[in-house]
């Protein structure tokens, strides 16, 4: 790769992708009872998942350090450009750790070459544009197109949300414990977006899982009327047999040119919850 790609923990890269684009991923903290942990590297997903379910509660979580990103560029040699797709500024300082740091090592290096892309999205949505920005890669676009094209598909990008279960939040304080309840009792399933902003909102409160599922997909036709010139990006929380059912759903009704699955990582995971399905797509530029 002639651009060194980077990444953060709160995005959800399938492997083929990570190693195809050769990428570099810099971790999060998680922070529990029992001490703090770097996603991906001192705390693996399944070891999450277990540490949930034996502690009762989910994580805080941490922007790595400006020193985190700092390091993470000095590895990249001076005359290879990079560019890092941060976790959406809305979420998390990871962002504003990132430019600071660029700053930073700009100040040493000045014949650097740093851009850093506030995605506005998280999970399967950095995977997106990531894989669409390796396309201009290929294709042979210049550092400084790459750049340009990627801020344009941010605005493009959509990014859907469905929990299956309130307990993350009931545990991280999100939600009260009676609301929780109430929720689990009507069977209500939460369907969230990212905003045109980089926040994480509810846009529907659905009864039953089946009709939340249905609704889920409908959603995708209200963004993109040509799936067939499209990647769609899933990621799931500890359910990957449901996680097919749906992804083989949304390919019957809607002809994406490609799509791809993977786990949900620990900082999404923190918040979403077991059941927890993101898709990532883009939608029509009329939209």
């Amino acid at each position: 790769m002639r651009i060194q790609l980077m990444t953060d923990g709160g995005a959800d890269i399938p492997q083929q992708l990570i190693e195809q684009l050769q990428l570099e991923i810099v971790p999060l903290y998680l922070n529990f009872s029992d001490g703090e942990y770097k996603t991906g590297t001192t705390l693996k997903l399944a070891d999450f998942h277990q540490k949930v379910k034996e502690l009762n509660e989910v994580p805080r979580s941490a922007a790595p350090s400006p020193n985190d990103f700092y390091e993470a560029y000095k590895k990249v040699p001076q005359d290879k450009p990079i560019i890092m797709l941060s976790l959406s500024k809305e979420l998390s300082s990871t962002y504003q750790n990132a430019v600071a740091a660029k700053n930073m090592i700009l100040e040493a290096e000045p014949e650097r070459r740093i851009a850093v892309i506030n995605t506005k999205t998280a999970s399967g949505g950095i995977a997106l544009l990531l894989h669409d920005l390796y396309g201009k890669i290929q294709a042979g676009d210049t550092f400084e197109q790459v750049v340009q094209h990627t801020k344009d598909r941010v605005g493009d990008t959509v990014t859907l949300f469905v929990l299956q279960t309130l307990d993350n939040l009931v545990r991280g304080g999100r939600i009260s414990k009676v609301t929780g309840k109430i929720a689990k009792t009507l069977s209500i399933k939460l369907l969230m977006r990212g905003s045109e902003q980089g926040e994480i909102e509810v846009t529907e409160r659905v009864r039953g899982e089946k009709r939340a599922l249905k609704r889920f997909i409908q959603q995708i036709g209200e963004y993109t009327k040509s799936a067939e010139n499209k990647s769609l990006f899933m990621t799931h929380c500890n359910s990957e047999s449901r996680a097919i059912k749906l992804l083989n759903d949304i390919k019957d009704k809607y002809s994406f040119k490609e799509t791809f699955l993977t786990d949900i990582g620990p900082i999404i995971a923190t918040h979403g919850g077991d059941g927890a399905i993101v898709i990532a797509f883009f939608q029509d530029r009329n939209k």
